[in-house]
């Protein structure tokens, strides 16, 4: 998948058709879905990136994020804002080349049928991607932030000429308030492995690794927000050294503007250029997200 182009105006035709607004909530946007099989793990073999006409160098992007509770306004942000910014700045700044964006929800998996533990979208270079994501059914809870159900999907269940091709890595972008479990524990049993993913394996995966793993195709940052940032923060670095970046819920408008610095640094940017082509208060908090960014791989835990 990956063909065409995005355009804003898409956007603004998509979002005035569904009746999205500046107040809509998550409640507003997803509440009235049912739960999709065409988005299930369980159900897909492979997404795929491929160059086209359209996207000659393309480059897979995921964007992950909590889809609990708790994330409601998270979710809500992603639909109304922060999706559509990414698309339109990526365009604008070519921090990377023809992006292909992957939408992916993920909570706990779980034995109940009341929700899915994860929905993926077709990784998309124009407004479908949006469409997808907002027929993503979303609820659930979860102990921890369940990053790595999307570092075994990328792995495992992606292909992209973007690698196979030119031996270039992708990015995933995982958004959460939880704590991770430090990488000691089969935090995705065997038993979680088939019911999410319909893969049959002898045991189950340590979140450390599936990083190890992912990492070979993506670049993979987390970002943290919500109100145990300081707690969430310190496991996190645990597991993946220097790729931690900490969002405040109440600046969580600046999403697409943390993204795109991030690419751009793994592109050679600077972090002082990349917070300098910023103005006012977007400046001050990719500023402040950034600070705990170090790219040098050699610092990371999960290698």
């Amino acid at each position: 998948m990956g063909r065409g182009s995005y355009s804003a105006a898409d956007w603004n035709r998509l979002k005035n058709s569904k009746g999205i607004s500046a107040s809509s909530t998550a409640d507003d946007i997803f509440s009235g879905n049912s739960v999709n099989e065409k988005y299930l793990p369980q159900f897909i073999n492979v997404r795929e990136s491929r160059d086209s006409e359209d996207s000659p160098e393309s480059t897979p992007i995921i964007i992950g994020f909590d889809s609990t509770g708790s994330m409601g306004y998270l979710a809500a942000e992603i639909a109304k804002n922060s999706l559509n910014r990414t698309a339109t700045m990526i365009l604008e700044k070519r921090p990377v080349t023809d992006p292909h964006i992957m939408c992916a929800a993920f909570t706990q998996p779980s034995s109940s049928t009341m929700y899915p533990a994860m929905q993926v979208t077709q990784f998309e270079a124009d407004i479908r991607v949006v469409e997808q994501l907002l027929e993503f059914k979303l609820s659930g809870g979860n102990p921890y932030s369940y990053d790595s159900l999307v570092w075994y999907f990328a792995d495992r269940h992606t292909s992209t000429d973007c690698f196979e091709k030119r031996g270039k890595k992708g990015f995933i972008f995982c958004i959460g308030d939880e704590v991770c479990d430090e990488g000691q524990e089969d935090i995705l049993s065997a038993g979680d492995i088939l019911s999410v993913f319909s893969d049959k394996v002898e045991k189950g995966c340590k979140t450390v690794e599936l990083y190890a793993e992912a990492s070979r195709k993506y670049e993979i940052f987390h970002i943290i927000t919500g109100s145990r940032t300081e707690m969430a923060y310190k496991t996190w670095e645990k597991l993946i050294s220097g790729r931690n970046a900490v969002l405040p819920s109440e600046k969580i408008n600046y999403l697409a503007e943390l993204m795109i610095s991030l690419m751009q640094m793994v592109g050679g940017m600077t972090k002082e250029q990349a917070v300098s082509q910023w103005s006012g208060e977007a400046r001050d908090v990719v500023a402040k997200a950034l600070s705990t960014i170090e790219l040098d791989t050699s610092k990371n835990n999960a290698g």
